[in-house]
């Protein structure tokens, strides 16, 4: 974790690093610092150029991206093994609940629900009355709740230089959107496409981590997205270790 915090913020603050400025942020002693410096150097994960002079490799940036990945993996368990027994959660009533009754969890659509009756493994208590359809808040919950983490289907479109929505093959769009349970939209040539099929996104801003978190949810997705904000976003989707495909939505692809 350590190593972890030390190369993060090289990162942020290449080329010049001042050893004592990175103690102070995370804690630990500028002596530290120089011996972690000095195995991420020997690990090829950073390169000096000179006394504070330190740039990030390209195998660095890599160990950056897969460990964070797995950071937020193991923070994932520590939510859902840990801070859950300590917790209330929200959940949707598929029937009217009494505050103390016991109730199971399921997860449907990226949302929870709650019901008396149906065991699903998971199971807490109601802090409240709760009416059917509406939401009551869940504690003490136990079990494990297993949620795969979902595909995005990345559906290109061109600029507008390159014809925007006019030059999209809408036939090809149409049932890729259509299977999806959760569409989105990054620019405006993907808003147009989408209108021109009559189909609203349910998020325009802040669409990729959107999208990142349905996955989680367990909800499958389709991202219709201008072609320039595509490398951003597979970066974004390896370092969250997310499967993804590409179709490019051009006509003629």
């Amino acid at each position: 974790m350590t190593k972890f915090q030390v190369l993060t913020e090289i990162a942020a603050r290449q080329p010049t690093v001042r050893q004592k400025e990175v103690a102070i942020k995370i804690g630990i002693t500028p002596q530290a610092v120089s011996e972690y410096i000095k195995e991420l150097t020997a690990d090829g994960l950073i390169h000096s150029d000179g006394r504070v002079r330190y740039k990030i490799t390209k195998d660095g940036v890599e160990w950056v991206l897969e460990n964070a990945a797995e950071l937020r993996r193991y923070s994932q368990l520590v939510m859902e093994d840990i801070i859950s027994h300590v917790s209330t959660w929200t959940a949707i009533c598929d029937e009217n609940i009494k505050k103390d009754d016991k109730v199971y969890i399921e997860m449907r659509d990226g949302l929870l629900y709650a019901n008396k009756t149906r065991d699903t493994g998971i199971f807490g208590t109601a802090i409240l009355a709760g009416e059917k359809g509406y939401d009551v808040g869940v504690t003490d919950l136990q079990g494990y709740m297993h949620t795969e983490t979902q595909s995005i289907t990345i559906c290109k479109i061109p600029r507008i230089k390159r014809g925007g929505s006019s030059h999209t093959n809408l036939d090809r769009l149409k049932p890729i959107v259509e299977s999806k349970p959760y569409i989105a939209a990054v620019g405006t040539e993907a808003l147009m496409a989408l209108k021109r099929l009559n189909i609203e996104p349910h998020v325009m801003f802040g669409a990729p981590e959107s999208v990142i978190q349905a996955a989680y949810h367990g909800l499958p997705s389709a991202l219709v997205i201008v072609e320039d904000e595509v490398p951003y976003l597979m970066s974004r989707l390896e370092s969250e270790d997310i499967p993804y495909e590409i179709m490019d939505m051009s006509k003629g692809k």
